[in-house]
């Protein structure tokens, strides 16, 4: 489906310095601010936009309004105090900077994880996918007036929490995933009541498709709008479900396996239209798939053996010299660390390489022209962001 071209030369140029040739006091043009605390704008950043009428001429991104920095204090701390840190750069799904900083550290460390480890890695990773799902269909369906949806989200997601609490102690920063391994296996009794959440999780699901996809009103506003070519993918960094609503199947889990992703029975989910609809749908089969990988994990994951790898006094760790990335896919994308090590006991340098950076700055900036006002939180939302993994 191409996207919507009007007449450009409607529009003015841009001077030298990448600025808008435009006179605000010509009452012709008009800039808004749309955050940092609309409910449009996935997390605390600000979008300045430059309207013409109720079209946007251009869109900025403005970022920092929240805990930001993490790289450099990281610097600064023990490879073991960085835990704590890692996490906050991504809240609705932190487990997966645990899982990358954790392996970036074993590959320089020489150190292997236990298989019994690995699984329950893989488990965590997928809770944590279908909670970040869970956000952002309510966040979708509400940037369009569908306010019911993201009450039964978070309720869903509200029952995975349970079960990240008993297992982790924590309901949202879990600092489960350690280098080595994990801190703890299964509870008693946790595959029973898992499956009590899956199906509710299904139930959920299944009434988002019926009350969500099938809506008169968000086919209309979703349909056609906020369209990505998949000529720019590679251009502009794109990549998980923005990429496979383009009808690429880009998939780290299954491009370049880690833990135990090749156990397991799936395949990427992709769409055609490459617009806010499609990739919506994606992401709603993704979290169904979710589902699907939590049943496999428990009925495949060993129940004994070691949980730890046997590592030095995290408090006197000194790694060798060297650097490494590690990626993998968490809801939004690859996602990457890469660190150095000097030999110290302190990280030399961290790079984290979160989909949030591509999808929230040039591709919307890009995406955002000639859109209609009211469809620019719709716009925002369909590219699944959080903020802290561009300032950090």
């Amino acid at each position: 489906m191409a996207p919507y071209e009007p007449d450009r030369s409607q529009y003015p140029s841009k001077k030298a310095d990448g600025t808008l040739d435009i006179d605000l006091t010509s009452g012709k043009y008009l800039k808004l601010w749309q955050g940092p605390n609309h409910p449009g704008i996935t997390g605390n950043m600000s979008v300045e936009l430059t309207v013409c009428g109720d079209e946007v001429v251009e869109g900025k991104t403005h970022v920092g309004y929240l805990h930001r920095g993490f790289e450099k204090l990281m610097e600064r701390r023990t490879f073991i105090q960085c835990f704590p840190i890692v996490c906050r750069i991504c809240v609705p799904e932190p487990d997966f900077n645990e899982y990358c900083y954790a392996a970036a550290i074993e590959e320089l460390a020489g150190i292997k994880s236990p298989e019994r480890a690995d699984w329950m890695r893989t488990l965590i990773l997928e809770m944590g996918r279908f909670n970040s799902y869970m956000m952002y269909l309510g966040g979708q369906s509400g940037s369009f007036g569908l306010g019911v949806i993201g009450q039964w989200t978070t309720y869903a997601r509200d029952l995975m929490l349970d079960r990240f609490e008993e297992l982790t102690g924590a309901r949202i920063y879990h600092m489960f995933i350690l280098p080595g391994g994990v801190r703890d296996g299964l509870p008693d009794g946790f595959d029973k009541r898992m499956e009590e959440t899956l199906k509710v999780a299904e139930q959920t699901l299944k009434d988002v498709q019926n009350v969500m996809f099938t809506n008169a009103v968000f086919q209309k506003r979703a349909i056609g709008v906020g369209y990505i070519d998949p000529k720019l993918f590679d251009t502009y960094g794109v990549t998980g479900p923005n990429a496979r609503g383009g009808g690429v199947a880009k998939d780290v889990r299954k491009d370049q396996p880690y833990l135990v992703y090749n156990e397991l029975e799936f395949e990427p989910n992709i769409g055609t239209d490459s617009d806010i609809f499609t990739r919506a749908d994606v992401r709603r089969r993704d979290a169904l798939q979710s589902v699907d990988l939590i049943r496999q994990l428990l009925a495949k994951m060993p129940r004994e053996g070691e949980l730890m790898a046997k590592i030095p006094n995290v408090l006197h760790w000194k790694i060798p010299r060297g650097e490494t990335y590690i990626r993998g896919e968490c809801s939004r994308g690859e996602y990457g660390y890469y660190l150095v090590t000097d030999g110290s006991g302190y990280p030399r340098r961290v790079n984290v390489r979160g989909p949030s950076y591509t999808h929230a700055m040039a591709l919307l900036e890009r995406l955002i022209v000639n859109l209609n006002i009211s469809d620019v939180a719709g716009l925002m939302v369909s590219l699944h962001t959080y903020p802290p993994e561009i300032e950090r």
